[in-house]
């Protein structure tokens, strides 16, 4: 069976690489294995841990941090550079962050245009048909949101989307994709969010 987990050991964190394509399932029970020897290395020292490689839900990071953190109480980061291009953007558990770091964009994105953020995004102005916006957290268009957006890319699905007018074929919240039919946008939308049935609302 193929090594689904390596673990690298350097000065200042431990790298737990992950296979991209593998199961929740796989990981959580090669990881319990891996844990009992990574103790021994721990001792008394509190290294942070960095998973790698495999872009991870939200809940199954919440799996991942507490089975480590009954085993080795340390901070816990993911990192999951490969994300629609968002580089570097990481998940900490060590503290609950409300706010976010937010970029301001003036002017309208046309069509080809694509600019992205680790944080939440502000476009001054319309994001046209053909454009795209990605952001690590809120995306807000003070003008009509007719391109491609995506919220919450590292997998936040509390991120929202808001728009002077929201009139895309196609929306991203997280993992969570809303196809856009022209009769839903007979009236004026304004936001979108992922409601308690885990779809995308239109409001």
């Amino acid at each position: 069976m193929k090594n689904i987990i390596t673990i690298q050991t350097k000065k200042d964190k431990v790298i737990i690489k992950i296979e991209e394509n593998a199961e929740q399932k796989q990981i959580m029970q090669e990881l319990k294995k891996k844990l009992t020897e990574l103790k021994k290395l721990y001792k008394d020292d509190k290294t942070p841990i960095q998973f790698t490689g495999k872009i991870f839900k939200n809940k199954e990071m919440e799996e991942l941090q507490s089975l480590v953190q009954k085993v080795l109480p340390v901070e816990i980061n993911f990192d999951s550079p490969k994300i629609l291009g968002l580089h570097g953007i990481k998940r900490s558990f060590s503290k609950e962050i409300a706010t976010s770091e937010t970029k301001f964009h003036r002017g309208s994105l046309r069509s080809g245009n694509k600019i992205e953020y680790e944080g939440s995004l502000v476009i001054l102005g319309d994001v046209n048909a053909g454009a795209e916006v990605l952001a690590g957290e809120n995306i807000v268009v003070l003008g009509i949101l007719r391109g491609m957006a995506h919220a919450g890319a590292k997998g936040n699905k509390e991120a929202i989307i808001a728009a002077a007018s929201i009139e895309s074929a196609q929306l991203r919240i997280a993992n969570i994709i809303k196809e856009i039919e022209k009769e839903e946008l007979q009236e004026i939308k304004t936001c979108a969010y992922v409601n308690e049935q885990g779809e995308i609302n239109l409001e």
